[in-house]
């Protein structure tokens, strides 16, 4: 008798040890992606750092995912029952996941979450984002270089301030080169469509843009510049297999390190709560996989100018910068602070359009 309580004793206490102390037993990594899967773009890239979180450890960790979630209550059941199915740390990649993530948190406090383009933090969520800007800005000066019309085009998702810092940036960039060209904008309020991303390509297009941008989760804007013969930045991601021609280059976001640090702490049971802002200095943005016509000169001048950001000799958001409804915005020899840039809500003089209501 004895000796079957001491079992059932023993059998208890390994039952209460926490997951992550499991020698033999992986821990459960969830991931929720708010577009399909796709060959390339904001998802994709996503998912390639939970590839390289399964590759790095191996039995240690048992990785999923779920695609296609759209932002709202949707993403809050998939969020919950990924947490409550044993998941014990959850990357929610999307600006729109924000509070549901918050909201499941509170109700799981030993699971660990992930906000990765949110602002708001718990005691077991922390938040991660880049500085896309920094790519946009470079992109600016290779279309301002390129554009033969002075008409640069740019396919818009949401108007929040992470896309509006990449129209400004990007506007900027252009103008830093090139002081006649301008920028038309497209709004979607949505992430991903790609119809609607095409139809809104086309229709810059027709208004002369030849040199387009885009802010969307598909290759859509890249597969209209092919079509027409135009040129387009890819963005997320590498794009050159939807338009070998029409890539000038591609603003590529990688998340591996990123995503691998944050598990390899949980499974340390070093994990805590951080804001994670980074950009080409810390490789989390990166600007390469420059197109067949892009000019060599082109090229190097980019490449030049990345290397200058990493260095922190140049500012995209440096002064003076008016918005294109004629305010000054910043004085010139400033530089915009973080907070500033955080909380932008307005366009900068070039760009023809007004922020999305």
């Amino acid at each position: 008798m004895y000796k079957n309580l001491a079992a059932m004793a023993m059998a208890a206490c390994v039952f209460s040890i926490p997951a992550h102390a499991r020698p033999n037993e992986p821990v459960k990594v969830g991931f929720v992606y708010v577009a399909p899967i796709t060959d390339a773009g904001w998802v994709r890239q996503h998912e390639a750092a939970r590839q390289s979180v399964q590759s790095a450890f191996g039995s240690r960790v048992k990785t999923a995912f779920v695609e296609n979630v759209a932002e709202g209550p949707d993403a809050e059941r998939v969020i919950r029952d990924l947490a409550a199915t044993g998941h014990k740390l959850i990357f929610t990649p999307s600006f729109g996941y924000m509070e549901a993530t918050l909201k499941v948190a509170r109700e799981f406090p030993d699971v660990k979450f992930e906000s990765i383009t949110g602002y708001k933090m718990a005691p077991n969520v922390a938040t991660a984002n880049a500085r896309y800007y920094e790519g946009r800005y470079l992109a600016g000066i290779a279309a301002g270089r390129l554009t033969r019309t002075n008409v640069t085009g740019y396919v818009a998702g949401f108007p929040i301030p992470e896309v509006l810092q990449g129209i400004n940036a990007f506007t900027l960039g252009l103008r830093s080169v090139n002081a006649k060209a301008q920028v038309k904008v497209v709004w979607l309020n949505a992430w991903f469509d790609p119809a609607r991303e095409r139809e809104a390509a086309m229709t810059l297009m027709n208004q002369d843009a030849d040199v387009l941008s885009f802010h969307t989760a598909s290759t859509a804007v890249m597969a209209a510049a092919q079509e027409r013969g135009k040129l387009a930045i890819a963005y997320h991601s590498d794009m050159r297999t939807t338009a070998p021609d029409a890539q000038v280059l591609a603003v590529t976001h990688q998340w591996g390190d990123y995503y691998r640090q944050r598990t390899q702490a949980v499974l340390d049971g070093t994990w805590k709560p951080g804001n994670v802002w980074g950009g080409v200095r810390e490789g989390m943005i990166r600007v390469d996989h420059f197109g067949p016509k892009v000019p060599k000169a082109v090229q190097q001048e980019v490449l030049a100018r990345q290397k200058d950001i990493a260095a922190g000799k140049l500012r995209p958001f440096a002064g003076p910068i008016v918005d294109n409804e004629g305010q000054a915005r910043l004085a010139k020899g400033q530089s915009l602070t973080d907070p500033q840039i955080l909380q932008m809500d307005y366009l900068v003089t070039g760009v023809q359009g007004r922020v999305a209501k």
